[in-house]
């Protein structure tokens, strides 16, 4: 039986060429992976588009209901001292409750951070 010709040792390239070879294939892979990861932030982002609208929306409502409650409240008010004096007392009351918030927030940024 014959044996296969053995071909030799593989011809050299030189190192310019193989330097510029390995280049081109990190740039091919720089590009896949950037339009990978554009391709995943894109999904991700349509993915959010309803919820993040659904919160928008829930949000104003939100916002509308602790409208009518300071108005009811100074309504209320108004009725025993007065619609000016009303108005400061409710401004009080939610500036106190939002300070309140806003100074937990705070306590807690700190804490976790």
């Amino acid at each position: 039986m014959l044996k296969p010709v053995d071909p030799g040792p593989p011809e050299e390239r030189p190192i310019g060429e193989l330097v510029h070879e390995l280049i081109e294939e990190g740039k091919a892979y720089a590009r896949a992976e950037f339009g990978l990861l554009k391709a995943l932030a894109t999904a991700k982002a349509k993915a959010l588009v309803i919820p993040a609208a659904l919160f928008g929306i829930a949000f104003v409502l939100a916002l509308a209901g602790v409208t009518s409650l300071a108005v009811g409240v100074v309504m209320a008010l108004a009725k025993f001292i007065g619609p000016l004096a009303a108005g400061i007392v409710g401004l009080v009351i939610f500036a106190a409750i939002a300070g309140g918030l806003a100074w937990y927030g705070v306590k807690r940024l700190r804490r976790d951070l």
